[in-house]
This record gives structure tokens, C-alpha cells and sequence, in this order.
């Protein structure tokens, strides 16, 4: 489906916001599709919660790192035309050879680097904890606590901590919190995939003051038009 109809449907299970991920615009896409979008968000009663992207920012200082701080730039005034508040970025994997340190190290520089940017147009940089140099809650937090800006938290995805505990790891960095994608199934160090425990995660975002918009991710096994109704009747109880 193109993204009209994925905003189509959102309408139709009476959401209140959709994510507009990146990876689903038209290559070729100009300024009158995204007012387009924003548009047919605002008729059908949507707010844009959240702008995923997807971008590296463990490159040393050269051509490739400023390539990708001119993409994230360019996604922050996507997101600001749309009306979103946040896009979600990536820090990526270590490059061949190079210490995790020194990779995180690296992706500070690139969103402190994009960070003023961010402030002019009050857009918020959401880090996910979504593998490579931040697969683990102390890598995250290493790059949390440098990063001096007002513009910058994280994107909290439920389902991407596979350590012992992945409650207790996020837990950890829902205080940092700007936006939230909640997994319905998650995996601990050793074991299978299990259903997620909802209401524990709900009750972890309330407890921490998270008022955000909760964008259920849904990446399961059942066919997603049949399971994700069910899942977003659940999610409205909890929340």
C-alpha cells in the first residue's frame, strides 16, 4: 500500500496518529507530496506522531558522515512540514576496525552536528535503541549523556533489548523517552520470542511520565490486518 492508503487505514481503525516512516515516500518526492500527506493526515482527524528514518552516524569525520548529517537534515524539515515532532534516527554499527567507543563517540558529533538544526525547526532527534553501538542500554546511555541539546531523546522500541531482562534494560531509558514503539512480542538473552507483556510496558511509560504517542510496531508472525485491530483494542484499554 502507498502511504494514502496506510493513512486510509489508520482512519479506519480511528487511531489517533500515524508514523510516516521514510522508506515508504516516493523516491522522487517534492514539497507538494508531503503538504499532500499532511493534508489528507489533518481531513481524516491524524497527527503525525513520529518520522522514522534510517541513517549511520558511526562514521569518522569525511564525506560519508557529512552525507548522512545532510540526509537527517533534510528528514528534519520533511517531519517539520508535516506537523511531526520527531524523526527517529539510527546510530548504526561500528565501521571495520573501529572500537564501540570510538563509533559512539562519533555519533554524538553527528547529532550534536544536526542538533541546531533540530532546534530551529522544533523537531526532536529520537535515538532508537535498535542494535549495532546502542544494541545494549549502557551503549544508549553513553551517547544520551553527552549529547548537549534540548532537541534530542530517545526512541524507545520494546522489542529490540534481547539481554537478560529486556523489561529491566528499558526500564533504564524510558526517563529519555520523546517517542515510543511498542513491540507485541519480545526476546530475552537465550530464549524464544514471547508475546510481550503489555500492560507492564504501559504501566513502565505512566510510572516514567511518558505522555507521548504509543505507536504499536507490529512485526509478528500473524497476518498484520487481522492481528493489528485486535492489538490496538487491547492497547486502548491499557492506555
Amino acid at each position: 500500500m502507498t502511504l494514502d492508503d496506510f493513512i486510509e487505514r489508520a482512519a479506519a481503525w480511528e487511531v489517533d496518529a500515524v508514523e510516516l516512516t521514510s522508506y515508504y515516500f516516493p523516491p522522487d518526492f517534492g514539497a507538494a507530496y508531503v503538504a499532500g500527506l499532511k493534508r489528507h493526515c489533518h481531513l481524516l482527524g491524524l497527527e503525525v506522531s513520529t518520522t522514522p528514518i534510517r541513517n549511520t552516524f558511526t562514521y569518522p569525520g569525511g564525506p560519508e558522515r557529512e552525507k548522512e548529517i545532510a540526509h537527517v537534515r533534510r528528514w528534519l524539515d520533511v517531519a517539520a512540514d508535516l506537523g511531526s515532532p520527531a524523526i527517529r534516527i539510527f546510530a548504526g554499527d561500528a565501521q571495520k576496525g573501529q572500537p564501540e567507543a570510538e563509533a559512539r563517540r562519533h555519533c554524538v558529533e553527528c547529532i550534536e552536528a544536526c542538533a541546531e538544526h533540530a532546534a530551529q525547526r522544533g523537531v526532536f532527534l529520537a535515538l532508537e535503541n535498535h542494535g549495532g553501538v546502542v544494541a545494549e542500554p549502557d551503549g544508549l546511555l553513553e551517547i544520551v549523556r553527552a549529547v548537549k541539546s534540548d532537541w534530542f531523546g530517545v526512541n524507545l522500541d520494546t522489542g529490540n533489548f534481547h539481554g537478560v531482562d529486556p523489561y529491566a534494560d528499558l526500564a533504564r531509558l524510558v526517563p529519555y523517552a520523546v517517542t515510543a514503539q511498542l513491540k507485541v512480542e519480545m526476546q530475552a538473552k537465550g530464549g524464544p520470542k514471547q508475546e510481550a507483556d503489555l500492560g507492564r510496558l504501559v504501566r513502565m511509560l505512566k510510572d516514567a511520565g511518558y505522555r507521548g504517542t504509543v505507536a504499536l510496531e507490529y512485526e509478528a508472525a500473524e497476518p498484520p490486518l487481522v492481528a493489528v485491530p485486535r492489538y490496538l483494542d487491547r492497547l486502548r484499554s491499557l492506555l
